[in-house]
């Protein structure tokens, strides 16, 4: 089917978004004072991306976990498990200072980020595992954050898990559900927006990026390069166990390609937002930088793992994927 000049615009900036954001971020920096007034609209720029987030999920994106359950419990173990004890481990073995430390552990306290869904397709992954994930992730955020970020992030500083709940309820929770419903009572107007979604979400991430580095353009300078370091270690261990632990729960190679990338991309975007509500840009620093680096690292994973299709593959997963 011919696609529309807005579809492919869409995948143009979904194919670019490295770096779109990349590029963003280096203007963010090298004019913070433009951008840094954007801090105090970061979660509702997360809104309108979850509220898009609930408008292309359906029943039938459920539907595995009534049929496969197993792998669905598997990969949310995994995705709560692995990435904030990474990220507790990094921030220790780094040493770094309180605000950046609960923003890494932050980081990996979050559920799984959209873009995995597009990457978990082009790798030939399980892609309905992969939105499931993602899904039942998100709707476990309210819950599971907090807790963790408590336990995890209390030794570095007071945090108020109270607050952060309510916050994911109000940035996640409600707009997913708009959403949901809104697809499912009225389709024909959500049809006419679908086009767009992936559009708004790249704009979305990208001035939450902006706002992020622009409020913490000095501590940057100053620690730069030990945040992309645990960034990019975070990420990396994300994907690496993900697998891994996939394999051991005896799924197959499509299952294990869509647990390693769903525990590698986070919901940076929550993070930042959170880290930037209740702590200060400084803290959404390492949500930042993963933003990019998730992008890159999850489309150079595609790419290789796109070459050597699993003969396992879903019959599901054949059908084409939207941003």
């Amino acid at each position: 089917m011919k696609r529309t000049p807005l579809q492919r615009i869409s995948d143009l900036t979904g194919t670019w978004l490295p770096a779109i954001v990349l590029a963003a971020a280096a203007i963010a920096f090298a004019t913070p004072s433009t951008f840094a007034p954007l801090g105090t609209a970061v979660p509702y720029f997360l809104i309108i991306i979850m509220l898009g987030m609930g408008m292309t999920l359906q029943p039938k994106d459920f539907a595995i976990i009534g049929k496969r359950p197993w792998p669905v419990v598997v990969g949310v173990l995994a995705q709560y498990l692995v990435m904030p004890l990474v990220g507790y481990g990094l921030a220790v073995a780094f040493d770094m200072e309180p605000m950046l430390a609960v923003g890494m552990i932050l980081v990996g306290s979050a559920p799984g980020g959209t873009a995995s869904n597009v990457m978990v397709y082009l790798s030939k992954g399980d892609t309905a595992l992969s939105v499931a994930m993602t899904s039942v992730s998100t709707l476990l955020a309210p819950l599971l954050t907090p807790v963790l970020v408590l336990w995890l992030a209390g030794e570095f500083l007071p945090v108020d898990a109270g607050s952060l709940f309510v916050s994911i309820i109000q940035i996640v929770l409600i707009p997913v559900v708009i959403g949901l419903l809104l697809r499912r009572f009225a389709p024909r107007l959500i049809d006419k927006v679908l086009d767009a979604l992936p559009l708004i979400s790249v704009l979305g991430i990208t001035l939450v990026v902006m706002a992020v580095v622009a409020g913490s353009a000095d501590t940057l300078l100053q620690v730069g390069a030990l945040v992309v370091l645990a960034v990019v270690l975070h990420n990396g261990f994300g994907l690496a166990l993900g697998y891994v632990l996939a394999k051991l729960g005896r799924l197959p190679v499509t299952g294990r390609r869509a647990v390693s990338i769903e525990v590698g991309m986070q919901n940076s975007g929550l993070a930042a937002a959170l880290a930037t509500a209740h702590f200060n840009p400084v803290a959404a620093l390492p949500a930042a930088v993963f933003s990019v680096w998730h992008n890159i690292s999850g489309s150079l994973l595609a790419a290789y793992w796109s070459r050597r299709p699993a003969k396992d593959t879903p019959k599901e997963d054949r059908e084409t994927v939207e941003a």
